[in-house]
């Protein structure tokens, strides 16, 4: 893409963008997403950590049961970050270890009357759908990682049975992805892909696209 990186002032502002090809109008946060490996040695604020997990805490929830719970890894707690990195299998330690801040996500089994949830992962996601796009806003960058070992998360951080851990999230700023592994930063820096709509939405019968990719 010959994409250059520049380094910024302001940590916050975007030194090279991906943005999503698509002719929809799409929200500019939604377009300007992506999950970059390269993180910048900057510091994000504790108030800004608290916004994401608020966005994440205001996501909608089967009975509103709010199945997610968050830990939280900031490099300023070096115990608490040194323990999420550990869960990491090694490719991802690689380049995760450079983003200030990282997340395990987990999902309550059950809900409030005892009862196997069965939309609890469901849920879940929608909250980390709603924390990546409030960090989108505040101009920081989320990866999200399914590279982790859930049972070591379990026995380290005394994970309780009812839970299961989902989700591994890398959050930061964008650095500069000449810091990264050769095969990394051809992958930072490639083009983004989507399947095409048709592929994604059918109607009147399964397999029957309900739009095309060139249709208005």
């Amino acid at each position: 893409m010959g994409l250059e990186y520049m380094a910024a002032s302001n940590p916050s502002v975007a030194t090279f963008s991906k943005p999503a090809e698509s002719k929809s109008n799409l929200h500019p946060h939604i377009r300007e997403r992506w999950s970059p490996r390269s993180f910048r040695d900057a510091p994000v604020s504790l108030e800004d950590v608290k916004t994401l997990l608020e966005a994440a805490r205001w996501a909608p929830s089967s009975s509103n049961e709010q199945p997610w719970r968050f830990i939280v890894g900031r490099k300023e707690d070096q115990e608490t970050f040194a323990k999420v990195l550990s869960v990491l299998v090694e490719s991802n330690q690689v380049w995760a270890k450079n983003a200030p801040v990282l997340l395990l996500a987990v999902a309550k089994k059950t809900n409030s009357k005892g009862l196997e949830n069965r939309w609890a992962r469901h849920d879940v996601g929608l909250a980390l759908g709603s924390l990546v796009f409030q960090a989108t806003a505040l101009g920081l960058h989320v990866h999200m990682m399914a590279g982790f070992n859930p049972d070591k998360a379990r026995e380290i951080f005394h994970i309780p049975d009812d839970y299961d851990v989902t989700t591994a999230a890398a959050v930061g700023y964008l650095g500069d992805p000449n810091a990264l592994p050769e095969k990394l930063k051809a992958r930072e820096l490639a083009a983004r892909t989507r399947k095409p709509i048709e592929e994604i939405a059918f109607t009147s019968d399964w397999g029957h696209p309900a739009f095309t990719s060139d249709s208005d």
